[in-house]
């Protein structure tokens, strides 16, 4: 079964925006994954920080873009659809980070979580989308 855009777009509670915003995040982070697999020499002395850079930016210009949805919600009196919204979306946006600055720190050797610890959030956040598609329908 192929989901229509709308019907992503209420499950996850993102925009088309934020959406294209993660695609070319995501892009971007594929093509430094490729080269610091291949020890490229430009990737070579840089750590995952750097590799992982584009999903950070990702993650603060979503922030941003919700904040900026949430002001003009409640300036046209949609108060509890704002709350409602900006809510849903720090949640997940803080478990995504989470789970990406773990990732990061694990894949540098600057933590000794297992990995099951590491994916904790994103096993928190399909939760929270199970429960959001019960609502929805």
């Amino acid at each position: 079964m192929i989901f229509s855009l709308e019907e992503i777009v209420h499950l996850l509670g993102l925009t088309l925006f934020e959406m294209w915003i993660n695609l070319v995040a995501l892009t971007i982070f594929t093509v430094l994954l490729a080269f610091k697999l291949d020890n490229n020499y430009f990737l070579e002395s840089s750590g995952w920080w750097t590799v992982f850079s584009p999903l950070f930016v990702a993650d603060g210009l979503n922030t941003y873009f919700c904040a900026i949805i949430f002001i003009r919600m409640h300036m046209e009196g949609m108060i509890k659809a704002a709350i409602f919204r900006a809510v849903w979306s720090l949640i997940s946006l803080l478990l995504i980070f989470v789970f990406k600055y773990l990732l990061c720190k694990k894949l540098a050797g600057q933590s000794t979580l297992e990995y099951s610890e590491v994916m904790s959030p994103v096993f928190i956040l399909l939760q929270l989308v199970a429960v959001r598609a019960c609502h929805i329908h």
